[in-house]
């Protein structure tokens, strides 16, 4: 009886002995950690007819979103095998490494040639083309009628905007983030333009006035319109076969 006694009480030893291995291997997993390493490029192409972007580095976690084979994003890290990126509708996340191309800038994006460091404002409209003296109008209209002041027209990010259009239209994408210059935010850096926040719509229409009606029925276009932290823009017009044509306009605040 006294034999059967202690055997049990090894046993009843040995058992808590393996839960709490048991429990250290899983805190140990839970608490591990992949370390982000710095990736050379800022813009990916996707190339898998439908890519997930999950919210960690990993099939097991979640889906946050999807996107297209051809559309641009932006890759911020690595992490084994997978980007740590940002996708239209300002998802962030990550998706697999191997479904995405690198794209490095090109010569065109070199800021040796810019003129200008971004301190040349106007209110002037001469270096628009009327279709984007038009736009301009029409979005201080919405302005002025919600009761905020009138954007100026800085000549920096007008040139900007009216690159951006027409880097759209030449590498046939539709996208904030430029397989050429990267985000908004970085090709405005680039040009050494300078500002406190910053923003940037786009649209593909036929008209003038169907592209700031669209932009006025979304609320996130429409938000940077009536944002009044915002005081200069830019706005550029290119004609496209594809849409009739490329609007882009870009917000600064200083």
């Amino acid at each position: 009886m006294k034999f059967i006694t202690i055997k049990k009480k090894n046993i009843l030893k040995f058992a808590i002995f393996a839960v709490f291995i048991i429990i250290l291997f899983n805190i140990s997993s839970v608490f591990g950690m992949q370390y982000y390493y710095k990736v050379d490029f800022s813009t990916g192409l996707v190339t898998a007819t439908t890519l997930n972007v999950r919210s960690g580095p990993g099939t097991k976690y979640n889906v946050v979103t999807t996107v297209k084979k051809n559309e641009y994003i932006r890759v911020f890290a690595g992490v084994g095998d997978w980007y740590i990126v940002q996708v239209e509708g300002d998802y962030v996340g990550a998706v697999s490494k191997k479904y995405i191309k690198a794209i490095y800038p090109s010569s065109s994006s070199n800021t040796n040639n810019n003129s200008g460091s971004g301190s040349n404002q106007s209110s002037q409209t001469t270096s628009m083309t009327s279709d984007e003296k038009e736009v301009f109008n029409l979005i201080n209209k919405q302005r002025t009628n919600n009761g905020l002041s009138a954007l100026k027209v800085d000549n920096e990010v007008q040139r900007v905007a009216k690159i951006k259009a027409q880097d759209m239209v030449n590498n046939n994408y539709f996208s904030h983030t430029s397989p050429t210059y990267g985000s908004p935010f970085d090709m405005l850096k680039s040009f050494k333009v300078s500002y406190k926040t910053a923003g940037e719509n786009i649209a593909g229409n036929s008209s003038n006035s169907g592209a700031v009606n669209a932009w006025m029925n979304s609320s996130g276009h429409k938000a940077n319109i009536l944002n009044s932290t915002y005081n200069y823009t830019g706005i550029g017009v290119v004609s496209s076969p594809k849409y009739g044509k490329v609007y882009v306009q870009m917000f600064i605040g200083k």
